[in-house]
């Protein structure tokens, strides 16, 4: 090939259609490939600024799903609080038909006058309910004389002895009185000289030591004189075998005690009287109930458990005890279900709270959450339940979030104590609320940053493919330009020959 020598008018025709073909290839790869930068050697500037805007993108476009699983979390959260929600707007209506309900069982019975009798105090005891172990008393009859102690007291003081105010006479005397030292006597010695004091210490020190119990007798000292005190309805006596010493101490020889004046019961208590005692006693209020049901004596029951009434019997209040004088008062049905409702529905709570997780992550267990928002992680959220003061807690049962306990048939029994749990649920409601608007912020928060994620890629790759990527029409239309002119550069090249082949001729 060497030697072959070509016209100039022939090279000049295939140097420009070799250039056309070139150039038709080039543009057939922008075609194929839709760019005009396909590597750095077409526009190493353009070239590198889109690789690294379409890495951007890129790193961008990784975030988006750790973002899109960030709300889904947060949608599972919410989900798990608007059930709790509707668990606990059940359960403030549980406690609103325990607090209407009113179904209290309750007996009515006669006031059988003639057991009850005016002899003695008779009551009508309430124990068990919400009254709880210790018995309620409430006296059958009204009390016309207040009982009294026995009392005896020295008549004139101390005698003169050999100084001032002593007994005088040194001997023993004794002190008597039912339940003293087991029914025996009492000793006491006294010295000439004992004054009131040394006297008074004596015979304490003396009752003190009653082996059979001192009956109920105190001495003690009033103006000089001294008082021996005993129990109502007991006889005190004292004697001494000493001439003069009771004299001396302000006894006659032998002296016995005017008996205490012992309770003394007055008529039967009417219906109404004891309704009145009933209702007004502080220690039944709210657990006991009295009417008066047509003469008779109506007691209900106000509490979930039963309530035992001693001193009633199946038709009567007659005061009396025994098994035959006992009546149980049935507890409230409807309020005693409701407890068990209201604690069935209180144990799904924290079982919501359980499966509110999506893909490992529970928020209402206080697990946290945390999502990056640029490719470099400098921007980032963190998102976990936390009450008012900023401190983490879960979504649960504990005092420290919803705060709701177990109920008892004792708090069913009683009204205050079930509008007090109203308030607890209500603010248990507001808790949900609390935190369901503040997992909203941050749902919001991804949302719009998600949005933005979405919009920032979009326009780093419209930026990198407006460098690299080729205008097709353009391309297309530079292609079939360049097709007419190698269509013309192959005529012309064929024209150039022609000049040689006329060299043929002259053979």
């Amino acid at each position: 090939m060497a030697g072959t020598v070509i016209s100039s008018a022939v090279r000049n025709n295939l140097l420009a259609l070799q250039n056309t073909t070139s150039m038709q290839a080039t543009l057939q790869n922008r075609l194929a490939t839709g760019k005009k930068v396909n590597s750095a050697l077409d526009n190493p500037a353009n070239f590198f600024t889109a690789s690294s805007l379409n890495n951007r993108a890129s790193g961008l476009s990784s975030l988006l799903d750790g973002m899109a699983n960030g709300i889904k979390t947060l949608e599972a959260a919410d989900n798990g609080m608007k059930a709790i929600t509707k668990n606990i707007e059940s359960m403030q209506a549980n406690i609103r038909q325990a607090r209407a309900d009113k179904s209290f069982q309750g007996k009515s019975v006669t006031i059988d006058t003639t057991t009850i009798g005016t002899s003695a105090v008779k009551n009508l005891s309430f124990s068990g309910g919400s009254v709880g172990t210790t018995p309620v008393n409430i006296a059958l009859n009204t009390a016309d004389v207040t009982a009294t102690n026995a009392t005896l007291t020295g008549a004139s003081g101390f005698a003169a002895g050999t100084g001032t105010n002593e007994a005088g006479t040194a001997g023993t005397f004794t002190i008597q009185a039912a339940g003293l030292n087991g029914g025996n006597a009492v000793s006491v010695t006294i010295a000439a000289d004992d004054d009131v004091d040394d006297v008074l210490g004596k015979i304490n020190t003396a009752l003190d030591g009653a082996t059979g119990g001192d009956g109920g007798i105190t001495a003690s000292k009033t103006s000089g004189q001294l008082v021996l005190t005993g129990t109502t309805g007991n006889n005190i006596t004292v004697a001494s075998s000493t001439s003069g010493l009771l004299g001396g101490i302000g006894f006659g020889s032998t002296t016995a005690s005017t008996n205490g004046v012992p309770g003394v019961t007055g008529a039967v208590k009417t219906v109404d009287q004891l309704v009145a005692d009933i209702n007004g006693n502080n220690s039944l209020a709210g657990k006991v109930r009295a009417s008066n049901d047509g003469g008779k004596l109506r007691v209900e029951n106000l509490s979930t458990t039963d309530l035992s009434v001693v001193g009633m019997s199946a038709s009567a209040v007659t005061g009396g005890t025994g098994t035959s004088n006992t009546q149980t008062v049935g507890g409230n049905e409807v309020r005693k279900n409701l407890v068990s409702q209201f604690n069935d529905l209180r144990t799904q709570i924290d079982k919501l709270a359980n499966d509110a997780s999506y893909n490992g992550i529970n928020l209402l267990k206080a697990d946290k959450l945390k999502l990056t928002f640029n490719e470099n992680g400098t921007n980032n959220i963190e998102i976990q339940a936390k009450n008012v003061s900023g401190t983490v807690r879960a979504i649960d049962l504990s005092e420290n979030s919803l705060n709701v306990g177990a109920a008892t048939d004792a708090e069913f029994s009683d009204d205050a104590q079930l509008d007090a749990r109203l308030d607890v649920l209500s603010k248990a409601v507001t808790t949900l609320a609390t935190q369901a608007s503040s997992f909203g912020s941050a749902l919001s928060t991804i949302q719009n940053r998600e949005e933005f994620t979405k919009s920032m890629i979009n326009t780093l790759q419209s930026g990198a493919d407006s460098l690299v990527n080729a205008d097709l029409n353009e391309e297309s239309a530079t292609l079939l330009a360049l097709n007419t002119r190698q269509q013309l550069s192959q005529t012309a090249l064929s024209l150039a020959s022609q000049a040689d082949q006329a060299v043929l001729r002259l053979f």
